[in-house]
């Protein structure tokens, strides 16, 4: 089995979703982590405590299969969550989006970065809400088009009456 999928079935085995890994210097292995969209509501962020469980299972199925690492991280996305699967979407349409394509669409001057608000995808069709030269405009692409995608954090301190 891969790594990718190995590590997925893990982490989804233990009731989360895997939102992305990669493998850095001197043998790290990050993981990133988050509850499913069904969830995710309910439960509010991922905890330290989530991420101890997943740390604990996946150490012992990675020493099983044999795979190299020194050091494994498992993190929560953060609030600039990357959007790499069409599922991720489908769960974050109204939200603030930074949406970098791999080559401009024909049509739009040679621009390849989008900042705006997701729209619910029809078929296999993504979008984008931004505001162009010419005011409020929709970007349709695939999920081949992407070259990265992240949520805009989207920080409240709240405010404090006196």
């Amino acid at each position: 089995m891969q790594l990718p999928e190995l590590i997925e079935k893990t982490v989804a085995g233990l009731g989360y979703d895997l939102v992305d890994f990669e493998r850095a210097e001197r043998g790290l292995l990050r993981v990133y982590i988050d509850f499913t969209a069904e969830e995710a509501d309910e439960k509010g962020p991922i905890t330290v405590e989530d991420c101890a469980t997943v740390s604990h299972q996946l150490s012992h199925v990675l020493t099983v299969e044999n795979v190299p690492y020194e050091r494994l991280e498992i993190s929560s996305p953060g609030l600039d969550r990357p959007l790499r699967k069409f599922s991720d979407f489908v769960r974050f349409a109204g939200c603030e989006a930074i949406v970098k394509l791999r080559m401009a669409i024909p049509g739009t001057a040679n621009r390849k970065s989008y900042e705006g608000v997701l729209t619910v995808p029809e078929g296999d069709q993504l979008g984008i809400e931004f505001e162009g030269k010419e005011g409020p405009a929709v970007l349709n692409f695939t999920l081949a088009d992407i070259d990265k995608a992240r949520l805009v954090p989207q920080v409240n301190f709240g405010s404090r009456k006196a």
